[in-house]
C-alpha cells in the first residue's frame, strides 16, 4: 500500500558536495581566543589565613582573612582575577573566626562579672 503524500513532508536536500579536487572547508565556530589563566593567589591566601585563624582561635588573622577575602572577591567579580568561590569561603570562615573570638571575650567578661573579678 502506498501513500499519495509523504507523511514527513518534503525533505530538503543536503548541501552540495564540493567539486573534486577542491578542499572541503569546515564551518567556523563562534569562539574567541582562549582566555589566559586567571590568578587566584589572593583568594587562596585569604582562605588559608581564615582557616588557620579559625583553627588557632586567633582574632587578628581572622580580620586579615576577611579583608583579603573581600578584596579577592571584588577582583573576581570584576573579572580581574579568579577564585570567587574561594574568596567567598574565606570571607565566611573569617567572619566565623571573628564571631568565635567575640563569643570567647563575652564569656570571659560574663564570668568575670559574675565572680566579681576574683579568680582565686
Amino acid at each position: 500500500m502506498t501513500y499519495p503524500q509523504d507523511p514527513y513532508g518534503q525533505q530538503q536536500p543536503y548541501g552540495q558536495q564540493p567539486p573534486y579536487g577542491q578542499p572541503y572547508q569546515q564551518p567556523g565556530y563562534g569562539y574567541g581566543p582562549a582566555m589566559p589563566p586567571q590568578e587566584q593567589g589572593l583568594a587562596i591566601a585569604a582562605l588559608i589565613v581564615s582557616i588557620t585563624s579559625l583553627v588557632a582561635c586567633s582574632g587578628l588573622p581572622s580580620i586579615a582573612g576577611v579583608i583579603m577575602g573581600h578584596i579577592a572577591h571584588s577582583k573576581a567579580k570584576r573579572g580581574e582575577a579568579g577564585g570567587q568561590g574561594m574568596a567567598l569561603a574565606a570571607i565566611i570562615i573569617g567572619y566565623l573566626g571573628v564571631a568565635v573570638i567575640v563569643l570567647i571575650l563575652v564569656g570571659v567578661l560574663f564570668v568575670g562579672i559574675l565572680t566579681d573579678w576574683q579568680f582565686d
